[in-house]
């Protein structure tokens, strides 16, 4: 082990004006240390006991996220970081939130904060300056954090939007590949049409009847799924004493809403011939026509997601304040995380007032506020679970109230539900927004954010201004 001088101490960027007697006060108070590459200095849960000054090497910061280390910061002896870190003179921290490890070979100096008083006493500015230091540190783990947030949060975004599309994508495909074989079935269909020898006016009583049951909104008679399959049987049997012993047949008219008696009917119109080379055709068209309509449907779908998602994220706004509706920013954030409220068979009651106005907001950033508390209620709810949100306005303020009836917020860690990297959820759940991020976020819009919480019933009440100052 080398000696450590004055010089030495003083090479230090945050001590190097210091007088020499100050700088051989810290000397002879400090504990010398070296430390190979990878060493582990300190770990989660750690007394927060000494500051440490870096005279060669580095040293990397994790935060531990339920088990995660996160990389955060580092520290070293340059002008960024003053050569200082570990604990600082009046600062709050008791222990370490978590792991610090040594980068290259480190040569350090370690002040216990036994002395940190005499050291005020001392050298007063000097302690101002660490307090600086501390100050910028607060400022890029706030930064930082926010950034792993927001990385967490698009994440989480990511996925539920991959798997709201999945299910609507995977119908077009499986619809479009089934339509491919009907058209392509639709030929040889046609040309048996044609062979049994039917006129115009045939084909004309055909496409009436096909086009009055597409045209039924819904089958005039609702059957369960038992009466269902009767009712398939009973075509089935029909079909059967008629020549044709296709179940796919029966389950198509079935479902279109056709009755033996109908089909008695076109029966004795054609004539027995005509008529089985006409009912797979026809089955053929209305079956089409179906998987048209549900293609229809699915694309629809896709595309009121993706309109969900751009207002969501805000792709075509600047980060201005700009006037939004509250009402369709919740709608938007409801259909972001539908596949989870799906998952539980959450029921949702939407009581939205009439007349709220239009709020002026950072939308981008507001709607962070909505996916987070909706997304923490549907976390909080057991299956089957009731998700309220409510709408109020006065002239100057507009409140929104998300409730649920999970099993409520503990009273031992209410108070801290709001303090940074506080959380319950385990690693990989959540928005990865944190509620401290959604409190600054409402005060950034002068508003208000309150939450009550008894078991049964736990709610988050935003209060936003009108019209911001």
């Amino acid at each position: 082990m080398q000696p450590v001088t004055v010089a030495d101490i003083r090479k230090i960027v945050a001590l190097a004006d210091l007088p020499d007697e100050h700088l051989q006060w810290i000397l002879d108070h400090s504990e010398y240390g070296e430390y190979e590459d990878g060493t582990q200095l300190k770990k989660t849960g750690d007394e927060a006991d000494v500051m440490i000054m870096v005279l060669d090497g580095k040293v990397s910061f994790y935060f531990d996220h339920h088990g995660r280390l996160v990389y955060y910061f580092y520290y070293a002896n340059d002008a960024l970081t003053g050569g200082v870190g570990g604990l600082f003179p009046y600062s709050r921290m008791k222990v370490y939130p978590g792991c610090s490890f040594a980068v290259g070979h480190l040569r350090c100096l370690k002040l216990h904060k036994n002395y940190f008083h005499e050291l005020e006493q001392l050298n007063p500015e000097f302690i101002q300056r660490l307090i600086g230091y501390m100050t910028e540190r607060a400022k890029l783990v706030a930064t930082t954090k926010t950034q792993h947030e927001k990385v967490s949060a698009l994440g989480q975004l990511a996925a539920g939007i991959a798997h709201e599309l999945n299910n609507p994508v995977a119908a077009i495909n499986r619809f479009a590949h089934e339509l491919n074989k009907r058209i392509a079935r639709n030929y040889e269909l046609t040309k048996n049409l044609l062979s049994g020898h039917l006129t115009p006016d045939h084909i004309q009583r055909i496409q009436a009847w096909a086009e009055k049951k597409e045209s039924d909104s819904a089958p005039t008679i609702k059957r369960t799924a038992l009466q269902r399959m009767d009712y398939e049987d009973e075509l089935s049997d029909w079909l059967e004493d008629n020549g044709i012993a296709e179940r796919e047949l029966a389950e198509t008219l079935a479902e279109a809403g056709f009755s033996t008696e109908e089909l008695e009917s076109i029966h004795t119109e054609l004539g027995h011939a005509a008529f089985i080379q006409v009912l797979p055709w026809l089955e053929n068209l209305v079956s089409s026509h179906n998987m048209l309509q549900d293609l229809c449907d699915a694309s629809s779908r896709v595309s009121h997601l993706v309109d969900s998602i751009k207002s969501h994220v805000q792709m075509d706004r600047s980060n201005a304040l700009q006037p939004t509706n509250i009402h369709q920013d919740i709608d938007n954030t409801l259909t972001v995380l539908g596949f989870k409220v799906r998952e539980k068979n959450i029921e949702v009651e939407k009581k939205f007032c009439s007349n709220l106005p239009s709020v002026p907001a950072y939308v981008g950033e507001l709607n962070q506020v909505w996916t987070n508390l909706i997304d923490n209620a549907i976390y909080a709810l057991p299956t089957n679970g009731r998700l309220t949100i409510e709408t109020s306005c006065d002239p100057k303020i507009v409140t929104v109230s998300i409730v649920d009836n999970g099993v409520g917020i503990p009273e031992e860690i209410r108070s801290r539900i709001f303090d940074p990297f506080f959380t319950t959820k385990k690693v990989g759940e959540g928005t990865g927004i944190g509620l401290d991020i959604v409190n600054r976020v409402v005060k950034l819009h002068n508003g208000e954010i309150t939450v009550n919480s008894t078991p049964g019933r736990t709610e988050f009440v935003v209060s936003l201004p009108i019209v911001q100052q």
